[in-house]
């Protein structure tokens, strides 16, 4: 069952053609700030407990500078004891307070990272059906599992380590510079190598990372198409074609790869280098101004041993750095679905009340107009030329024709999917793209071929559709629409389906789908090669029996079986985009145009003479 989603036509156009949008900088850094806000003492205490950390471990070099003063001064064994036990307790407290501080940082990229994905799916629900598939199911498959996963572990783990390793650097210079300020200046001038170092590489890996990702989009989508559709490709022989596409995206994925080895690759020898030189220029300086007694030999030691330190924490950021730079392409990725053209919004409008036709009585709450219609894919021809069309409350439409005539095109435009680029669809005299998602999933269904069975139990995937369902209501919607497998499962309802489950075959997953149908139970249902899977006994015993259940609704049926056709109350026949029949089944065969040409040739019959 598919739900129809709206979409406008402006938006569509905004977003670049085949492309979910990825956030820039500026968006990538609001997202970040507002996930802080929504979690803001957590992360303050977070950084509290980090200074305090920083400030900890700065007491050990310290405290042995103090040491080689007293003993250069003739001090005693006990000053000495004391000054050694100071420490080992700053070691100690250092220790603790940087436990905690990573506790509470994991906890908050867990929270974090929970709000991320909750983001994520609201946002990728609101997508309209069109952008997703112009898009393709890769790309926001990669975002949703490979992004998202990537970003998390940047909140859980590389993000307070780095944040700790800042906070301690930061201390660190500070701890120097409070030592002997031409010490500290001498230390950070040593640094400019990895400044220079690390701002080669970031002006280059964000872009890079960026190409990577999109990479591993176009590879999963290609590797998606060609496994949803393995049987049509073995059925053309296309096995050739499909296997020089993947091989296509790989090698993309392998030089994006190389490109962001190559910027690693310069990285790290000069971080590695970089880091001796501080240490080198202090010992240098700091050995001429003790000759000239400007500073003691403790200041000295205690300021080499700071920058040595230095060389942890400023590891820890340089070695995160291109997990950051990764992460932070991954949420610009998942971050861009915020850009993306969504469902429209505005205060849900109530659905009429259902009016169930009877003899003589016609409701126009719920009657479908369909006037001067005109679409086309992209820059393609139309599709749908000037189509004109009505269709009463309670009718059962079949539209039929040849493949290629638009009759799937107009299923998805009477389901909101796409809007006409001329012309209007509406449902009670409203455009059926500007209904609020909620109206206009109680307004229209769309069920085609595809389905889909999501993990989980038998109930699991009918309360989808409604969740205060009762499990008698579950049992009848199945039956309904045939299912009499159900009743062999070995745990009825709340047998498992998927790979560690029960698994269904395609026709028993079909019916699980209609099962949804009658369950949402909508205004308008639209099946397009709905019962495709089905054999045409089991077909037609389906349809009948959903549109018993349906009674009273207005049922809109792409018909591949005329006897579909046979069994509406009139029958549409569309040819190059364009309506050329409208009437009942024995009219139609009576006029002998096009349908009754397609009802003898179903038959193996030959028209009758004229």
């Amino acid at each position: 069952m598919t739900p129809a989603t709206p979409s406008r036509q402006s938006d569509a156009a905004e977003a670049e053609p085949g492309h979910l949008p990825v956030a820039d900088r500026r968006q990538v850094r609001q997202a970040a700030v507002r996930l802080i806000r929504q979690d803001t003492a957590a992360f303050v205490t977070m950084i509290v407990f980090n200074a305090l950390a920083a400030v900890a471990g700065l007491v050990g070099p310290w405290l042995l500078g103090r040491i080689i003063n007293t003993v250069k001064d003739g001090g005693g064994v006990d000053a000495v004891d004391r000054l050694a036990l100071g420490i080992l307790a700053g070691a100690v407290a250092q220790l603790l307070l940087a436990r905690h501080a990573r506790y509470l940082a994991h906890r908050f990229g867990e929270r974090t990272l929970a709000r991320i994905r909750e983001q994520f799916v609201d946002r990728a629900l609101a997508l309209p059906a069109s952008i997703v598939e112009r898009a393709g199911a890769g790309d926001l498959t990669a975002r949703g599992t490979t992004d998202v996963t990537t970003a998390g572990q940047t909140l859980r783990d590389t993000g307070p380590d780095v944040f700790v390793a800042a906070v301690q650097a930061l201390f660190i210079l500070c701890a120097v510079f409070l030592l002997d300020p031409l010490l500290g200046a001498c230390g950070v001038l040593g640094l400019t190598g990895i400044w220079f170092a690390t701002r080669w590489y970031l002006r280059r890996a964000h872009c890079a990372y960026l190409e990577q990702g999109a990479a591993h989009s176009s590879l999963a989508e290609v590797l998606a198409a060609t496994a949803s559709g393995a049987r049509t490709v073995e059925a053309f022989g296309l096995s050739d074609r499909r296997v020089a596409d993947s091989e296509e995206e790989i090698g993309r994925c392998v030089v994006a790869h190389d490109r962001t080895l190559f910027l690693r690759s310069v990285l790290f020898p000069a971080i590695d280098i970089s880091y001796a030189v501080p240490v080198v220029a202090v010992l240098l300086i700091g050995g001429l101004l003790h000759e000239q007694g400007s500073v003691s030999l403790g200041t000295v030691v205690a300021s080499a041993l700071y920058l040595r330190q230095l060389s942890q924490p400023l590891g820890t950021i340089l070695q995160q750095v291109e997990q950051v730079q990764s992460s932070g392409a991954s949420f610009a990725r998942v971050e861009g679905l915020a850009a993306a053209p969504t469902a429209p919004t505005g205060p849900a409008t109530p659905a009429p009340a259902l009016t169930v036709p009877g003899p003589g009585d016609v409701s126009d709450a719920d009657r479908i107009e369909i006037r001067g219609v005109h679409f086309a894919y992209g820059d393609g021809a139309d599709v749908l030329r000037g189509l004109d069309l009505s269709v009463h409350p309670g009718e059962r439409l079949a539209i039929v024709g040849p493949s290629g005539a638009g009759k799937s095109t107009l299923s998805r435009l009477l389901a909101g999917i796409d809007a006409p680029d001329a012309g209007t669809v509406t449902v009670g005299g409203l455009p059926v793209v500007e209904l609020p998602p909620e109206r206009l999933r109680r307004q229209v269904v769309l069920v085609t071929q595809e389905h889909h069975v999501f993990l989980g139990t038998v109930r699991d995937n009918l309360l989808i559709a409604a969740e205060s369902a009762t499990d008698t209501e579950l049992t009848a919607a199945l039956t309904a629409v045939g299912a009499d497998w159900s009743n062999a499962l070995p745990d009825g309802l709340d047998t498992e389906l998927g790979p560690r489950g029960h698994q269904l075959h395609g026709a028993q997953a079909q019916q699980l789908a209609l099962a949804r149908v009658v369950l949402a139970d909508p205004h308008t249902l639209i099946l397009d090669e709905a019962t495709a899977l089905l054999d045409p006994t089991t077909a037609r015993h389906t349809e009948r029996a959903l549109a018993a259940v349906l009674r009273g609704r207005t049922v809109i049926a792409i018909a591949h079986r005329l006897q579909t056709a046979h069994d509406a109350d009139r029958v549409a026949v569309m040819e190059g985009g364009r309506l050329t029949e409208l009437g009942p089944h024995d009219e139609l065969v009576a006029a002998g145009g096009t349908y009754a040409a397609l009802w003898h040739s179903w038959h193996g019959e030959h028209p009758p003479a004229l």
